[in-house]
């Protein structure tokens, strides 16, 4: 069961569409928006730090949103502040974002550092919240292979919303225009870190394949979705730190982790 007056802020960002680069709202940031309605309805808050002026932002009021209040931040500032300073002030009982954003540095880093901050539980793939009782949220959080897991986790908390959330809905033109982007001046936070950094594209590095010898489809669903056991392991017992060094060494190097 959830309760009438649950106070949810979902936290958006700009996105960018993976062949063009063209701006548009971040598909994971979508869903956590998608999930906020539905828990919270038109009680929902959506919340980004940015430009206010970009207009891709205007594709979550879309969504069925009045209004949605941005904190003006030019290019290159540091977020974390601003955004640990607004929550703690803003009584919320569940914080919603994606895992990772589109555009910038992408690190995926500030659902953990932001929780940090503000003393909070973080919850890291949520996948729905079942129901809230006497301030304890039992949720649903979604593990490799398609598993899942119910945690129950005192409010308040951060909760990073990925995949296995609900597709977010279609953004609709005409509320999309109707809808107001509250902007809100705030104390501008350097990134000195950022400025100095160099960006460039994040490129995934690639899986080795497992070949699956099964001949009907209940064998490859099963050998799809069975756990990972050990085969080829080694224990290590009573050796010296150089033998054992040697052994760490040369299982990275099969693993392709050190080259």
């Amino acid at each position: 069961m959830l309760p009438s007056t649950l106070n949810v802020i979902s936290l958006v960002s700009m996105g960018a569409h993976p062949l063009s680069g063209r701006p548009r709202r971040a598909e994971q940031d979508a869903r956590a928006v998608e999930l906020g309605l539905r828990l919270a309805g038109e009680r929902l808050q959506v919340l980004h730090v940015g430009d206010p002026q970009q207009e891709a932002l205007r594709a979550y009021l879309g969504m069925g949103l009045e209004h949605m209040q941005v904190l003006e931040q030019p290019a290159h500032s540091d977020a974390l502040p601003v955004l640990a300073r607004y929550l703690a002030d803003s009584g919320a009982q569940l914080v919603l974002t994606g895992t990772q954003a589109e555009t910038g540095e992408g690190s995926g880093m500030l659902p953990f550092l932001l929780a940090e901050q503000l003393g909070w539980p973080l919850v890291v793939g949520l996948a729905a919240v079942e129901q809230v009782e006497n301030g304890v949220a039992q949720v649903l959080q979604a593990l490799p292979r398609g598993q899942r897991r119910r945690l129950h986790v005192r409010l308040p908390f951060v909760a990073s919303v990925d995949n296995a959330a609900p597709v977010a809905r279609q953004s609709a033109f005409g509320a999309a225009r109707r809808g107001l982007l509250n902007a809100a001046e705030v104390e501008v936070v350097a990134d000195p870190l950022f400025a100095e950094a160099q960006l460039q594209p994040a490129k995934p590095r690639p899986k080795r394949l497992k070949v699956i010898k099964a001949k009907t489809g209940a064998e490859r669903m099963k050998a799809a979705t069975a756990k990972a056991s050990g085969g080829g392991g080694q224990v290590l017992k009573d050796v010296s730190p150089e033998a054992g060094a040697e052994a760490i060494f040369k299982l990275l190097l099969e693993e392709g982790v050190l080259r």
